[in-house]
């Protein structure tokens, strides 16, 4: 038994945990402040419902047998024998792989924010977690994507633009919000929140490696040299574009990069990480635009930051994959002696996720709105969706 590779597996899971309220705080301190304890709420919601998910069928799906083509079955139905099998790595990495699962739907409820009933966002996200989400990361990691060569360290695919594209399929059939855009209620929130999320991450990509090795180091590394590049890169832009930095701009810069690193984490090295995060930056700070040219009320930005951001990121391996670095068994980015072949199986397996991932989605939203509905009504939507759909305001005098 590795105890050291255990104890790493287990503080990674507690970060990445950590990283919901965070999320929970960075998009809340976005949202308009008669609506933030509604943001914070439905991502909890997500760390409530979605461990006993993926811990019921979630994990085996997705997981048992590894090389199933397109989805699991039900030999770890509610862990079976995992909680008493081996040294417990096997349970450690059940429980991290969990973490990833609760933040993956709580991911979209940025788009959906100021709209959204609460009781429609209840029964979307387990519905969500077991018909999009476990089929992907099933595909990405032991399924046909993953057989056919793709990579992806720690859910670029399989969580950023799973999640990325589901937000633009969710809002296209919630609809506009009934009132213009305003500026985030709270910046301080914000920030704590990158924070947050910054820290958390750390544990989201390097503990990806599932041991304290070499390889957790290096993904450790990249993290923070992708989010510093790519929230420098999306401040200057800010300054020579609109005359001014703003916080705003260097979080979701920050948050940006964290995104397009995760799928690299661990298969780049050296200065890769950099360009990967000026890359993400500036491509991330012009997406977040798209929203006004193309009309969808993408409310806090989900699509610019995680499905450009997670596309970008994962696409980029086919670039600068280094498996001599790594002594890794993938292939070679072409900046490393390669052909296209990773590039090209890195756009096949994100196409993949993209079809996958909006066609269902935008079947679970249709659904709900023709039966207990989606969207509150225009009362509620005008007072506030804190006390219209939880009783209680955030601030008060």
């Amino acid at each position: 038994m590795d105890s050291g590779n255990i104890a790493w597996v287990l503080v990674s899971a507690a970060l990445v945990l950590f990283m919901t309220p965070g999320l929970a705080f960075f998009y809340g301190g976005m949202d308009r402040n008669r609506n933030v304890l509604n943001m914070l709420m439905m991502n909890f919601y997500c760390v409530l419902v979605v461990p006993i998910v993926w811990v019921g069928v979630g994990f085996s799906l997705s997981q048992t047998p590894f090389d199933n083509d397109f989805i699991g079955g039900f030999d770890s139905f509610f862990l079976k024998d995992i909680t008493v099998a081996g040294d417990g790595m096997s349970l450690a990495v059940v429980a991290f792989l969990g973490m990833f699962a609760a933040i993956t739907p709580a991911l979209i409820s940025g788009a959906v924010a100021d709209r959204m009933k609460f009781s429609a966002w209840a029964i979307f996200v387990p519905v969500w977690s077991l018909l999009v989400y476990v089929p992907v990361f099933k595909w990405v990691y032991g399924g046909w994507l993953g057989q056919r060569g793709s990579i992806d360290f720690a859910g670029g695919t399989a969580i950023h633009v799973n999640a990325g594209i589901a937000a633009l399929a969710a809002v296209l059939v919630l609809g506009r919000r009934q009132s213009a855009p305003t500026p985030p209620h709270s910046m301080p929130l914000v920030m704590i929140g990158t924070g947050i999320l910054w820290f958390g991450w750390f544990g989201f990509n390097a503990g990806s490696a599932l041991a304290a090795n070499g390889t957790a180091v290096q993904a450790f590394m990249n993290t923070f040299l992708a989010a510093a590049a790519a929230g420098l890169v999306w401040v200057l832009i800010e300054w020579l574009r609109d005359g001014h930095p703003t916080n705003l701009g260097a979080a979701s810069g920050i948050v940006t990069g964290l995104v397009a690193i995760t799928p690299a984490a661990g298969y780049v090295s050296g200065p890769s990480p950099i360009f990967i995060g000026v890359i993400a930056g500036v491509s991330g700070c012009y997406a977040v635009r798209l929203k006004h040219k193309f009309g969808y009320d993408d409310a806090l930005d989900v699509v610019g930051v995680h499905f450009v951001g997670g596309l970008v990121g994962s696409l980029l391996i086919g670039f600068f994959a280094n498996p001599s670095f790594f002594d890794g068994a993938f292939m070679e980015g072409l900046f490393y002696g390669g052909d296209a072949k990773l590039l090209l199986e890195q756009a096949i397996a994100n196409g993949a996720a993209i079809v996958w991932s909006f066609a269902l989605t935008y079947g679970i939203m249709v659904a709900l709105k023709k039966t207990i509905g989606v969207r509150v009504s225009e009362e509620s939507e005008s007072g506030g969706l804190d006390l219209a759909e939880h009783g209680e305001t955030a601030y008060h005098g």
